[in-house]
């Protein structure tokens, strides 16, 4: 296994679809994939005590969110035969219905894919430092609870 160096995750605002676009096709050069696994979380615009969630503000503790994904991505790459990761979350404000996580695995072979992308938006979920603060339409917010769907 090769060390690699740790990625910056984050983006300012929401997560572009010409980004996530331009990502995947950035690998079309890579013949030896056979698959790609890409999770996209969205915003939602929650019914929260008869208030509607208009958008969320992302915050980190940055250098311990990096660090912590770092050993998740090793991890991950010790675990599948991952040909390429990428990670890449919000930090600040996020409207309802955009995007603001964006996981990329690929491999050689759609299963590895699919398991180490599902893996990686679980962990960062349970293991990141990143919290959300839900704005609502009247300028009102409440921190965001840690989700308990699977």
């Amino acid at each position: 296994m090769t060390e690699r160096k740790p990625k910056n995750i984050f983006v300012q605002g929401p997560i572009a679809s010409s980004f996530i676009g331009d990502s995947v096709q950035k690998h079309n050069t890579k013949t030896e994939i056979g698959g790609h696994s890409i999770f996209l979380g969205q915003v939602r615009a929650d019914a929260i005590d008869d208030k509607k969630v208009s958008a969320i503000e992302y915050t980190a503790y940055e250098e311990m969110a990096l660090e912590k994904m770092h050993l998740i991505r090793e991890e991950m790459f010790a675990k599948y035969p991952l040909t390429c990761m990428h990670v890449y979350h919000s930090l600040g404000k996020v409207a309802a219905g955009e995007i603001c996580l964006f996981v990329f695995t690929s491999s050689g072979h759609r299963k590895a894919a699919i398991e180490a992308c599902n893996e990686t938006v679980e962990r960062l979920k349970a293991e990141l430092p990143i919290w959300g603060k839900e704005l609502f339409a009247d300028e009102t917010y409440q921190w965001k609870e840690p989700s308990k769907s699977p």
